[in-house]
């Protein structure tokens, strides 16, 4: 069952930073309401794709025409961390996302992921380490990712083992998905230095690629590890009419060596040896992000499984028992726009960010924007 939101109007235009636009209430029938304001931490961007936090309080994030920001004191900094001079923007891609090392604090490793024009357009997943003089060392960990204009990809994260996770696209070729020496369409694991640890699903099969995960999906672009089960979650893009029936967008719990079916089965439908999503989305919502709240600022919200969405202008909070549904609800419904990451800041407020720039969306004067909720007593 989806509750909506009790929500009040799109807040005015040109607000000043951290300005308060609106108050707001979340109330699923499994829990009290939730009561939030929403505020602009930082405006006038372009198409901030991917959000995280450095143990010293900064607010790191992407651009996707390829620079790396940073947040820091109330305040952004007017020079990047770092531009990508070779990233390629098309359509839907350009500079995506990025992680920091678990051991970010002594080792000060930071990973992207971007897509560049090769033979066709194509992605590669790179590291850096941060020092005083800025973003050095740079590794290339995975290149020559099948991509293109739509479908690239590509979420990363480090789950509970300390492993790098990766989500990529089919580059509109679906059959791709279902070829294990192909890394397109799959989530890939590897070490923190780019390497295929040994236990991967695929090391040693013939004509497969160490490196994946599991196959069969077709645009992932949100992932993120429950809590206490430590099972992995993602959120994934369905058929686009020129390559099956709209809708069937995803969520599905992604495990070691499977198959998640596309382009064989999509939306509902089910075959042998192939999984089904756990939960499916028609009309498309076009999910592209995936956290769980660990948080202590909104206690209702813990365990919560958030994300959000770009055509569904909204972000989706769907409660769960382990691996069961307990319900959805959808906040800030048509009141940002199109919705792109959503993370979780150091206080335990939500924050996520707008994609009204991306050529898709109407932004209104100082889009794009990274916006927090702030629980209301």
């Amino acid at each position: 069952m989806t509750v909506i939101a009790m929500a009040c109007g799109r807040p005015p235009k040109g607000r000043g930073l951290g300005e308060v636009e609106t108050t707001s209430q979340s109330k699923s029938q499994t829990d009290s309401p939730v009561s939030f304001r929403v505020e602009t931490v930082v405006s006038g961007l372009e198409v901030p794709w991917s959000i995280v936090w450095a143990p010293d309080g900064r607010m790191i994030f992407t651009e996707r025409p390829g620079r790396v920001r940073v947040f820091e004191n109330g305040r952004l900094q007017p020079q990047p961390l770092l531009v990508l001079a070779d990233v390629d923007s098309t359509g839907e891609t350009g500079l995506m996302s990025i992680a920091l090392h678990p051991d970010f604090a002594s080792n000060r490793l930071l990973y992207l992921s971007y897509a560049y024009e090769g033979d066709g357009q194509r992605v590669r997943v790179v590291r850096y380490r941060e020092t005083p003089a800025g973003l050095t060392d740079r590794r290339v960990l995975i290149d020559n990712i099948p991509a293109a204009e739509f479908h690239a990809g590509c979420r990363l994260r480090f789950g509970p083992d300390h492993k790098l996770y990766i989500t990529t696209g089919d580059s509109t070729k679906g059959p791709l998905a279902q070829q294990l020496d192909s890394l397109a369409g799959k989530t890939l694991r590897v070490n923190d230095d780019g390497t295929a640890p040994s236990d991967n699903p695929f090391v040693g099969h013939p004509n497969a690629r160490p490196e994946i995960w599991s196959y069969g999906h077709r645009n992932s672009q949100g992932l993120d590890f429950q809590p206490g089960t430590g099972l992995m979650f993602q959120t994934e893009h369905g058929p686009s009419v020129f390559d099956g029936p709209a809708g069937g967008d995803e969520v599905n719990i992604v495990e070691k060596g499977k198959n998640y079916g596309w382009p064989v089965i999509h939306h509902t439908q089910t075959k042998s040896g192939m999984e089904a999503p756990l939960l499916e989305y028609t009309p498309a919502c076009a999910p592209a992000s995936g956290m769980f709240y660990s948080g202590s600022a909104f206690p209702q919200f813990k365990g919560n499984f958030f994300f959000g969405c770009l055509r569904g202008t909204r972000i989706i909070r769907v409660v769960l028992n382990g691996r069961q549904v307990v319900s959805q609800e959808n906040l800030l419904e048509g009141k940002y726009g199109r919705i792109r990451d959503v993370a979780q800041g150091p206080e335990g407020y939500l924050y996520f960010s707008t994609s009204n720039r991306d050529g898709r969306g109407t932004p209104a004067a100082d889009d794009d924007r990274i916006i927090r909720l702030v629980p209301v007593k």
